[in-house]
């Protein structure tokens, strides 16, 4: 079920069991559930940033640690563009601003089909200069009534990004070699925390990055993404308030990591027409 702010999706479910967890329709979204992060994911330092030769300074809103956060388009209302049985359409017109004065139209799909969920997001350049662009989206994995305590999790990433600093930016990369990030075998997540993106996906013949988290109930949800997305951000919702913190496990696909606008790591150039398209989608098996 897709929603009007943010353009995020609210819930999915099959059978009457969660595929990605869900918040209360009336509720604000909180922690990012489903939400759409463009025109970059997670953290951008000082909010500052340098595109062709120009500084920019965007909002600060993760103001703890000094950072603008998961981009521009999770609190403004989306509209509804197209409505079928086995899918809906979201789309916006990003419209320049002062920290990112260009004009970009996002598109988000929805789609059942009979594989699962499939997320299809085009961001095109609709206006006259080219423009900086990152994606990343937030879904949340149900891990069933037991939560993430009682849930395993199979990833295979040979690295992960090192954000273990108090503002949560990347200071390198680090192989995961059998330590207690090394998902590549199923492993039970207990009552570890983890807040890191993971690169360096193993793909399938399809080019698909898999993580899949088996709950307590025996039932497994997958989360892939296409080669579009090189880094899968997991997170284990400890900051969340206590009735909601550890209920689901956010393992977000993004097409750069974190401080991509500053570093320019990742980030895709869109030429004045130019579109770009990325997929994810997610499953029970």
């Amino acid at each position: 079920m897709a929603v009007e702010v943010g353009g995020g999706i609210r819930a999915y479910a099959v059978g009457g069991r969660e595929v990605l967890e869900s918040y209360p329709i009336d509720a604000m979204c909180d922690g990012g559930h489903g939400a759409v992060l463009i025109p970059w994911p997670n953290r951008l330092a000082d909010g500052a940033y340098t595109f062709d030769g120009v500084a920019r300074q965007l909002p600060v809103d993760e103001i703890d640690k000094n950072n603008a956060n998961h981009g521009l388009l999770r609190w403004r209302s989306w509209r509804c563009l197209d409505h079928r049985d086995d899918a809906v359409v979201l789309g916006i017109r990003l419209h320049p601003m002062p920290g990112y004065p260009f004009t970009l139209d996002v598109r988000v799909t929805y789609a059942l089909r009979p594989d699962g969920l499939v997320v299809t997001t085009t961001a095109t350049n609709a206006g006259t200069a080219a423009l900086p662009y990152a994606c990343g989206h937030h879904p949340y994995l149900s891990p069933g009534a037991g939560g993430v305590d009682t849930a395993t999790l199979t990833l295979d990433a040979a690295s992960w990004i090192d954000v273990d600093n108090p503002r949560r930016l990347p200071t390198g990369t680090h192989p995961v070699d059998g330590g207690p990030l090394d998902f590549r075998t199923a492993r039970p997540i207990a009552e570890q925390v983890i807040d890191v993106p993971f690169t360096d996906l193993s793909r399938d013949a399809d080019g698909r990055a898999r993580a899949r988290l088996t709950g307590a109930d025996g039932a497994t949800v997958e989360l892939w993404a296409d080669p579009g997305y090189p880094i899968i951000q997991i997170f284990t919702g400890d900051t969340l308030r206590p009735d909601r913190a550890r209920r689901g496990l956010a393992c977000e696909p993004m097409t750069a990591p974190p401080n991509a606008l500053a570093t320019g790591d990742g980030l895709i150039r869109l030429e004045p027409g130019e579109a770009v398209t990325t997929r994810w989608g997610a499953r029970l098996r």
